[in-house]
């Protein structure tokens, strides 16, 4: 039998997360104190009491689910180690691309938890609220989602963002495009096109100032090549090497996030269980209907 461990990229996150861990688990309050020590201001209290507005803060709520995940890595680590044995990958969706590296011991966490919070600021400076936007695409293949965002593009930006499922792709890019092209996935045959209520059009083109911002961060901090291999979101392979992992974080800004690819290489690689670690259980759902040899449970704390 071999384990993937998932961390998502998204979660609960609403105020009192983590917060029944932080005060059950030394491990996990370990986790919680050093992020509140990175940061330079107490995270845990926001996440523990809000207030919600600025906790949905995409600059907040990055390093809140970062923290969260490893801290409850961690929990898990110290009371728990026997459902680690058999790990022989980690991946994350998004966001949860550092949580993996973390876990794969490529990256220390207080560096984790200050990249993302510049991460979350960066992605929130590149647009400006109300010119970019993200729906979710349902019942369509992704080939079709991918002629029907160039269909409608005009000039804009508009593109995969997530490739969730085989039937659930995101899209993103400006506002007008986004909605022409949700309105031609319908023309295509999807059965319904969610907007989603983002703070930022994520993983699309109009992230390239992000990007280039967050290259130079990157590339000033210490990477160590991993202990698990980590399936990248952009490039959906497993990395060892601290200058890959690097790279993939690099282009995981502007680039979709390939969650279907991820999951089924894991499968060719032989693994038959995941555990997703963090809030919520998102990645169980979509992993189910990637590949249903996979079989996850979750882990929260």
């Amino acid at each position: 039998m071999s384990l993937a461990l998932l961390f998502p990229g998204q979660g609960s996150q609403s105020v009192g997360m983590g917060k029944s861990l932080y005060e059950a688990s030394p491990a996990a309050r370990a986790v919680f104190d050093a992020a509140d020590a990175a940061l330079g201001f107490p995270l845990s209290r926001l996440c523990f009491e809000g207030p919600e507005e600025e906790l949905r803060l995409t600059a907040n709520t990055q390093p809140a689910i970062l923290t969260h995940s490893v801290a409850a890595f961690e929990d898990l680590r110290a009371r728990f180690p026997e459902r680690l044995e058999n790990a022989a990958f980690a991946a994350g969706h998004s966001l949860g691309e550092y949580s993996a590296n973390v876990a794969a011991g490529a990256l220390a966490f207080p560096d984790a938890v200050r990249l993302v919070r510049e991460r979350g600021r960066f992605m929130q400076e590149a647009v400006p609220p109300g010119v970019g936007a993200m729906a979710a695409i349902v019942g369509l293949a992704p080939a079709e989602v991918d002629a029907a965002c160039r269909e409608a593009a005009h000039g804009e930006a508009v593109s995969p963002a997530n490739y969730n499922s085989p039937e659930q792709t995101v899209i993103a890019g400006h506002a007008a495009a986004v909605a022409r092209a949700s309105e031609a996935c319908l023309a295509r045959g999807a059965r319904r096109a969610i907007p989603l209520p983002v703070s930022a059009p994520f993983h699309c083109a109009l992230m390239s100032p992000a990007r280039e911002k967050m290259r130079p961060l990157l590339e000033a901090t210490a990477f160590a090549d991993a202990r698990l291999p980590v399936v990248t979101n952009a490039g959906a392979e497993p990395v060892r090497a601290a200058a890959g992992l690097r790279d993939a974080l690099v282009r995981q800004v502007d680039s979709p996030v390939r969650w279907v690819e991820s999951v089924q290489r894991l499968a060719r690689e032989g693994v038959d269980r995941g555990l997703e670690i963090g809030p919520g259980n998102v990645l169980a759902g979509l992993v189910r209907r990637i590949e249903k040899g996979i079989k996850v449970e979750g882990y929260s704390g």
